[in-house]
């Protein structure tokens, strides 16, 4: 099942920290499956504010999500980003091929008739 890392960054200031970091990390995930879905491209906001950049990265699995993360090549360059811009990153799962999301309804609805 795929997994992704996905960052929100905020208030990006321009460094050469940060064009170092953007110039080194694509080979930090290449070892673990890794690849850009989503590199800081404008964003169309929908509901409520998103102010910042989106970053998407996929991976074959959650064990290579996390295992990018706390490789030494790429803890070695995230000070780099961390030092410069604040921001939230989530590690998640993927949906499974096939999933039905009628059956998560289905058990909501069940919980809710079992209260």
């Amino acid at each position: 099942m795929p997994a992704y890392v996905i960052a929100h960054l905020k208030d990006a200031a321009l460094h050469p920290d940060i064009a170092d970091y953007v110039e080194r990390i694509a080979g930090t995930f290449e070892p673990h499956g890794g690849r850009f879905l989503v590199h800081v491209t404008p964003h169309e906001v929908k509901e409520g504010s998103w102010p910042g950049n989106v970053v998407m990265i996929g991976f074959p699995g959650i064990a290579e999500a996390r295992a990018w993360w706390d490789s030494p090549a790429y803890q070695e360059i995230a000070p780099l980003r961390s030092r410069h811009i604040e921001g939230d990153i989530i590690i998640v799962d993927g949906v499974p091929e096939g999933y039905d999301p009628t059956a998560t309804a289905k058990a909501m609805r069940e919980t809710l008739t079992a209260e």
